[in-house]
């Protein structure tokens, strides 16, 4: 059966760190999640770092079925490896919500920019004991506003996936 999920992620950076709260539905079985992300880029944080590495944690609750909390941890890493190409690696650690289960988390993705207003995405990654593959693109409206749309396809049935992200960096004056 699909299933279409609904996520709203605010975010806001206080220097190297970067707090927000996650919001979702899935609708079948129609649960809804909330929980508290934190994510600190300890290194490469300058406009023109060649690396960077950051650790990122959160904690979701399932409002529906109640039970554990979910939680995550990464250590996700960004190589840019030209202008116009950067290659990103994560690892780290799922624990499902309600039952608490323990699996590895891990993905290698990568953008390339064909313009300043339109980049290619691809990813692969494995979380929760189920590969996933994403395809996209990423809309650049202005140096602060860009929209994501990506296809994805997971575990063996190959269920697919269709995500939109809008994103707004907010500079200080």
């Amino acid at each position: 059966m699909p299933v279409t999920v609904l996520h709203v992620g605010p975010t806001c950076r206080v220097g190297p760190v970067e707090l927000g709260v996650n919001l979702d539905r899935a609708s079948n079985p129609g649960t809804y999640y909330i929980g508290p992300q934190v994510k600190w880029t300890w290194f490469g944080r300058e406009a023109d770092a060649r690396f960077s590495g950051a650790v990122s944690a959160n904690i979701t609750f399932d409002r529906t079925d109640h039970g554990k909390p979910g939680r995550q941890l990464v250590f996700p890493f960004t190589l840019v490896a030209t202008p116009d190409w950067q290659i990103h690696a994560n690892i780290g650690v799922d624990w499902a919500p309600v039952t608490g289960e323990r699996t590895l988390r891990r993905g290698l993705g990568t953008e390339w920019a064909l313009s300043e207003k339109v980049s290619l995405l691809a990813e692969r990654n494995r979380a929760f004991d189920a590969w996933t593959t994403r395809v996209g693109a990423r809309f650049n409206f202005s140096p602060l506003i860009s929209l994501d749309v990506t296809s994805s396809r997971t575990g063996p049935d190959q269920a697919r996936g269709f995500y939109v992200g809008l994103n707004h960096e907010f500079k200080r004056p």
